[in-house]
């Protein structure tokens, strides 16, 4: 362990989308800041690269801001903050302009202008793409961007334990350097937390083994507020089993959703829209189909089909290319010949660290933008691309927030760092690597906590459920105290960091479990089976989930910001 540390102005943890957009915004707007990128993956290998679909922003004529904005307000069941969602409509496409600015090889129409695809809960087509490979391709082109700027120094897989907190003011992190197992304080004027979100937490997510709610854990144990925890999106098609996500491009570009009767039952549920309602409608649709028994039955469970087979081959191959591949590979058939078994999967946190229109958390010197904030952009359901929108618009405005406050602060002295950085490393020696006696098995405790999640947790809920699954956390959590790690050695310890991650999904999943315990109505993604309707009197509020001493995080609740359009009932 040693103590000599790096120092920046801004340390952006995470190296997906968000992070690397405001890194980037971070030394436009002021190109004299060193800034620092902490990653626990090399920033190829974060997240985005998932992301299939597209993004959405209002390009092409015929649509405007205020219709793409009352969409997104709309498909998040009025719990979006309004004028972020105003601002959000405005900065999509000048940051899409930008991506193809920098190379990002988007697809085109015959005249050269970006492609749009229609999504659910869009009114138009406004989701530009790059094939169904869109994350991939954004991601490379932010980082390849990203090269040419001296003043972004990356430290790829060092692994963030902790917040550096010095008189309530944010100055950096306790950093684990997988590669040695030294820890290192990393220390800067401001933190931008970029990484990601939570999806581990549940047995069956189209999430990353990476996505373990990491940037939230901590910040939420520095103080933090954690806002609208129990929206959690569930994805209408995941493969089963595997989890891999069949994009909702899929259903943009015409596939249907068929029962076993071979309906498009669709109709039932969300008339005017079918295939491209919102998310949230859609999954509970497919989870009332598999209880009235018009479901498939598979080896991993019940599944409907998603049937493309009508678009033919020269479609399938020209706009959605990896999902043939992935049809081969992993259910091993052709989707130009047969239909691809689908259910409903987790998919996207719409909760996070509460921060503001600029990614300002409460604690000074702490940002945090993508996945793993809540702006209070997505509400109760995000609509299908506006996430890769979200992680430019407000990666790129935590950038220059931080750029333009790191102007004004002093650099951080070594004094207190040095004993901060100590403790730290002696806490996590004695817990993990130095402990005698555990017995639990970490990945024992990982798979309940995740099966208790998907059960009680998950597209339906209800108070039984939740007051079982805050009870069942709260175990877990103890035994976790006893776990047994095999492996004491420094280098590439993934033990180590295995228990690590696990230690935050504990402490995430509890917010989940309690903020959603506490909501009596049902809203967007959340659906409580003892609730089921929307409750505006009581509940047209963010949650923001704060750490305890005790097992419960204390709820606080915060009035949502609403400027032109007011609630309405929510149909399609």
């Amino acid at each position: 362990m040693g103590s000599e540390f790096a120092s920046y102005d801004i340390l952006i943890v995470g190296g997906g989308l968000a992070g690397l957009r405001a890194a980037i915004a971070a030394v436009e707007a002021n190109p004299k800041i060193k800034v620092g990128m902490v990653s626990k993956v090399y920033p190829m290998r974060s997240h985005t690269v998932s992301a299939e679909g597209g993004a959405a922003a209002a390009l092409r004529p015929g649509d405007s801001y205020e219709n793409h904005a009352f969409d997104t307000i709309k498909g998040s069941d009025y719990l979006a903050d309004q004028d972020v969602v105003e601002a959000f409509v405005r900065e999509a496409p000048v940051e899409v302009i930008q991506m193809e600015h920098w190379g990002c090889p988007w697809s085109r129409e015959p005249d050269g202008k970006i492609s749009a695809r229609p999504f659910g809960g869009m009114t138009t087509w406004r989701t530009c793409f790059a094939a169904d490979k869109t994350g991939f391709h954004m991601l490379h082109t932010v980082f390849q961007t990203s090269l040419k700027y001296p003043q972004i120094v990356r430290h790829d897989e060092a692994f963030v334990t902790k917040l550096l907190v010095e008189d309530s003011r944010c100055v950096g992190v306790v950093a684990l350097d997988i590669r040695t197992g030294r820890f290192d304080a990393i220390t800067a004027k401001a933190v931008i937390l970029a990484t990601g979100g939570l999806g581990r937490v549940y047995a069956f997510t189209t999430n990353g083994n990476i996505c373990t709610g990491d940037g939230m854990a901590v910040a939420y144990r520095a103080g933090a507020g954690l806002k609208d925890m129990e929206m959690v999106q569930f994805h209408p098609t995941g493969l089963p089993f595997t989890g891999i996500l069949i994009t909702e491009a899929v259903r943009g570009e015409g596939g249907y959703l068929l029962n076993n009767k071979g309906e498009r039952f669709l109709k039932k549920y969300v008339p005017n829209k079918m295939e491209l309602g919102p998310r949230d409608i859609i999954s509970r649709a497919m989870i009332t189909e598999f209880e009235e028994g018009h479901g498939f039955e598979g080896p991993h469970g019940k599944y409907l089909h998603l049937d493309v087979r009508h678009l033919g081959e020269d479609v399938i191959d020209r706009k959605l290319p990896f999902m043939r591949e992935l049809g081969r590979e992993f259910v091993g058939i052709d989707i130009v010949k047969d239909p691809i078994p689908v259910r409903p999967v987790q998919h996207y946190m719409m909760g996070g660290v509460d921060v503001d229109i600029t990614g300002a958390s409460q604690i000074e010197g702490l940002y945090a933008a993508g996945e793993c904030a809540n702006v209070g952009l997505n509400g109760a359901n995000r609509l299908g691309s506006n996430s890769l929108s979200e992680c430019l618009v407000f990666g790129a405005a935590a950038g220059r927030a931080a750029a333009h406050r790191v102007a004004e602060l002093q650099p951080v002295g070594s004094n207190p760092i040095d004993s901060l950085l100590r403790d730290e490393a002696k806490r996590i020696e004695a817990t993990y690597l130095n402990k005698k006696g555990g017995k639990e098995r970490m990945g024992v405790i990982r798979e309940e906590m995740q099966r208790e999640m998907d059960a009680n947790a998950g597209v339906f809920r209800n108070r039984d459920g939740l007051t079982k699954l805050v009870k069942d956390l709260a175990v877990l959590r103890e035994r976790f105290e006893t776990i047994k790690i095999d492996d004491t050695s420094r280098t590439f310890n993934t033990d180590l960091i295995s228990a690590l991650e696990l230690d935050y999904m504990l402490e995430v999943a509890g917010t989940i479990a309690a903020s959603a315990l506490a909501r009596e109505e049902s809203r967007g993604a959340h659906a409580r089976r003892d609730f089921p309707n929307r409750n505006d009197e009581k509940f047209l509020q963010h949650t923001v989930a704060f750490r305890t001493d005790g097992p419960a995080p204390r709820l606080d609740y915060r009035d949502v910001r609403i400027t032109t359009f007011q609630p309405q009932a929510r149909t399609y």
